[in-house]
């Protein structure tokens, strides 16, 4: 995803981003950050388009969305346990 202006860090853009075959245009004040964001989501459901046997893409992004989540919730648990050894070596 580019951008191709010189607008400063913090102020709302308009971008096109491609997330599995569909463009959608957002508006952010963070184009890298966003980029980031798509990669991940295009990623996912890419791969998992090709570990099930639907083609339909709202069916997908369901799935990609609850494997985000997935990933998002054991992150946090071990964030939180990493956090709690650390009070405990205080």
């Amino acid at each position: 995803m580019a951008v191709k202006d010189d607008k400063p860090l913090g102020e709302m853009r308009r971008v096109e981003v491609e997330i599995f075959g569909e463009v959608y245009r957002l508006r952010t004040e963070d184009p890298d950050g966003l980029a980031k964001l798509v990669r991940m989501v295009d990623s996912t459901m890419k791969s998992i388009s090709q570990s099930t046997r639907t083609f339909a893409g709202s069916r997908i992004a369901v799935l990609a969305a609850l494997k985000i989540a997935e990933d998002y919730v054991q992150l946090k648990k071990d964030y939180d346990e990493l956090l709690q050894l650390l009070d405990e070596n205080k």
